[in-house]
């Protein structure tokens, strides 16, 4: 689960014929001269990524898909942080590969199952 969302993070921060980057992440950057209902309607739609990426990890802990004791918000926040900086990465000209190579390596640090 967390490779295909880090790969899917990749390619749509990264796809052809549209802005590198990511809507949720390059907006708050360049909205917050728009007010706080803008900023926080952004937060709210990550959070709520989060929440499902949370909810997710903790069924996959409750069917012995991740290890005991493991933190699923923590693994959530990891990867939205993963995701959200590959946006930065894309909007700043870092190429596919070298994107997909980071999400390699973070998931070097993925508990095992």
């Amino acid at each position: 689960m967390a490779t295909a969302y880090l790969t899917r993070s990749v390619h749509g921060a990264t796809r052809a014929g549209s802005p590198a980057g990511c809507l949720s992440i390059q907006a708050v950057l360049a909205a917050g001269h728009l007010g706080p209902n803008t900023c926080d309607m952004l937060a709210a739609w990550r959070d709520d990524s989060r929440a499902h990426l949370r909810d997710r990890f903790q069924r996959a802990i409750d069917e012995d898909d991740l290890p005991a004791g493991t933190d699923p918000d923590t693994l959530a926040r990891y990867l939205m942080t993963m995701s959200n900086g590959i946006a930065v990465q894309a909007a700043a000209g870092a190429t596919r590969d070298e994107l997909q190579r980071v999400a390699d390596a973070a998931l070097h640090n993925w508990p095992p199952a």
